[in-house]
Formats: C-alpha cells, sequence, structure tokens
C-alpha cells in the first residue's frame, strides 16, 4: 500500500489556513451568473495557455484565446493541444454541475484520452503505457529521472488512486491532492500527456472534495511562471526504484499550496476588473427580454421586436449573447424556435 511521507510544517498549516480563508471568502460571495461564466472561461483560457506551454507548447496567451473562439480550419499539433486540452476542462466542469466526479483508473485514463487524442497513436491514447520512458530535462536535453518499469505502472496508479480515496475523510483535501499529484508525476503512467492529464485529474479531485471555487483559477499558471522550479519541486531525480522509499512529499505540498493561494489572490483582484467588462455587461435591452422571458415563460423573436426598436440581425446577436452567458437556451427549430430562461 502507497504510504507517503511529510511533514506538516508550519508554513504548510499557514498555507492550508490561508487557502481555506481565501476559498470561504469566494463562496460567501454572491456573484452574478455572468461574472461566473466569464470567470470560468477566463479560467479555462489561462489554464489551457499555462498548462499546454509547460510542456513546451509555443503560442502566446492571445494566440490561444484565438484559437479557442474559432477553431483554426488546418490544426497543427500545437493548436491541437490547446483545443483538446480546453475541451477536457470543459468537459470536467459539465461532469461536476451534474453530479459529483469519482476519482478512479477509468478517469484519469478518460482524461489522459482527452488531452492526447490525435496526438498519439490510438494504442497510446488514453492506455497506460507498455514501454519504459525516460524524463529528459527540458534544457539540456539530458535523462534525470527513470519512472517505473511498464509491468509496475497498473498496480502503482491503482494503489494511488485507491489510497486517494480511502483518505478523503482522513486527510486535508489540499494535501491528498497535493500527494495525488506528484505520485502521478513520480509514476509517469503515460508515453506523453503526464502533466497535463495529471493537472486536470487534480482539479477533479479538489472539485470532488468541495472546493468548488476552483473551476475560477488556474493553478496551472503559478507553474507557468517557474517551469523549471515547477519541475524541480513536482519531480525526482534518479532511478525509481532506488529513490522509492525515500522520497519526501513535504517541499511539494508547500510549493503546491503556496501556488493555490497565488492564483486566488490573482483572481480577487481580477473580481473588479470582470464585474465591469463589456463580456458580462448586460444593456437595458438585454435586461427586458429577460424579464419578458421570467413573466412569460419563454419568448420568441417576434415577442422581442415589439420590445424595442431592434433590427432582426441586432436581435439575433442578443439571443446568441444571453445564451453563451448561460442565461437563455433556444428550444425549437426554424420558424418554431423560441428562447426560455436556462435551468441551473
Amino acid at each position: 500500500m502507497f504510504q507517503p511521507k511529510y511533514i506538516i510544517t508550519d508554513q504548510l498549516l499557514t498555507n492550508i489556513k490561508r487557502v481555506n480563508s481565501l476559498v470561504s471568502e469566494f463562496n460567501n460571495k454572491r456573484f452574478p451568473n455572468i461574472v461566473l461564466l466569464e470567470l470560468e472561461r477566463n479560467a479555462r483560457e489561462v489554464s489551457t495557455y499555462a498548462s499546454t506551454s509547460i510542456e513546451g507548447n509555443p503560442l502566446p496567451l492571445t494566440e490561444v484565446k484565438k484559437i479557442l473562439k474559432s477553431t483554426p480550419a488546418h490544426i497543427r499539433d500545437s493548436e491541437k493541444e490547446v483545443l483538446n486540452y480546453n475541451q477536457a476542462l470543459q468537459d470536467l466542469n459539465n461532469q461536476l454541475e451534474v453530479g459529483t466526479v469519482i476519482l478512479s483508473l477509468d478517469l484519469i485514463l478518460k482524461i489522459h484520452k482527452q488531452v492526447i487524442i490525435g496526438l498519439l497513436p490510438k494504442f497510446e491514447t488514453g492506455q497506460l503505457r507498455e514501454k519504459p520512458v525516460v524524463v529528459n530535462d527540458p534544457k539540456t536535453g539530458q535523462p534525470v529521472y527513470l519512472p517505473p518499469e511498464a509491468r509496475d505502472v497498473k498496480p502503482l496508479v491503482e494503489d494511488l488512486v485507491e489510497f486517494t480515496n480511502d483518505n478523503i475523510e482522513k486527510i486535508d483535501s489540499l494535501i491528498l491532492a497535493g500527494i495525488f499529484h506528484k505520485q502521478m508525476v513520480i509514476i509517469h503512467p503515460f508515453m506523453d500527456g503526464n502533466g497535463r492529464a495529471t493537472r486536470i485529474a487534480t482539479k477533479a479531485l479538489l472539485a470532488a472534495m468541495g472546493l468548488n471555487t476552483f473551476n475560477l483559477f488556474s493553478f496551472e499558471n503559478y507553474y507557468n511562471k517557474n517551469v523549471t522550479k515547477y519541475f524541480q519541486t513536482v519531480g525526482e531525480f534518479g532511478n525509481y526504484y532506488e529513490l522509492v522509499g525515500k522520497i519526501d512529499f513535504t517541499n511539494w505540498l508547500e510549493y503546491f499550496t503556496e501556488g493555490i493561494i497565488d492564483e486566488l489572490l490573482r483572481v480577487q483582484k481580477l473580481l473588479p476588473e470582470f464585474s465591469v467588462s463589456p463580456e458580462t455587461q448586460l444593456k437595458p435591452y438585454h435586461i427586458k427580454l429577460l424579464e419578458y422571458i421570467r413573466e412569460k415563460g419563454f419568448i420568441v423573436d417576434r415577442d422581442y421586436a415589439k420590445l424595442g426598436p431592434r433590427a432582426k440581425a441586432t436581435r439575433a446577436l442578443d439571443f446568441q449573447k444571453l445564451i453563451e452567458l448561460g442565461l437563455i437556451e433556444r428550444k425549437g427549430k426554424g420558424r418554431a424556435t423560441y428562447y426560455v430562461l436556462k435551468e441551473k
């Protein structure tokens, strides 16, 4: 059975208390749905950019945002990485909206398939590796770590999943998520996409533990600020079989929780900006449209036309904006199209 070594230092305890305090502040506030949706969209963009950048993707944040807004006709691998990661984040958020996500080997394989599909051969997509791998220093290209043999990967991952699920009520959520993150990197269960799959699985784990603020921020962003430090802290150096009994998670857990504090503070500073951004601001005609639906239960285009001097093409844009903001949804087709409030 997997038994990680770590010490709850004063620094780690302080970090955990700070995270809990910041999360409580977020959860006790009431944000307009529009602001939350814009925060989630921004978090996905930043997470997608940062997590793929950590692995060497050259696309800047501005380009990532363009790709996510309008998928290119001919997709390069760097763009595919971005689209895959964003889709995996969206699917995770959708799952969390309808229920909890339980950590399992199947979930980890599903996440890996999502982030790597179209980038690896099918027999290596969403599948544990069957070959040895070597972890190289990203700067020098020299080997620095030899992960476990392929035959040991599945039992090690299953052992980690069992340990994590068995200790949800016994070990602090942040410590448990941090341990899972580092141990997955140590096992290195896939031929490629280990970091991306691990970071999304960690998000799923944090959310499953009740930390529901975490779809609004990007801990990947903190790692991307200093990739070298991230790799040095989360990874190990040497041969797994010579290190396994000596690995200490303490330093990583301090770094992991510091990253969450850093990102929560960043998002906290962004809130006033998002509250008044053009993307989240509703105009009087938007509000009038929503009030009509609340009163009547639904609206069709000809009803909206009677509410004010909005051209047909402009009315279509108004409906689309409210759909994208998650406030209304389209029903029916063609001339039978109508709009209702989106159920939460």
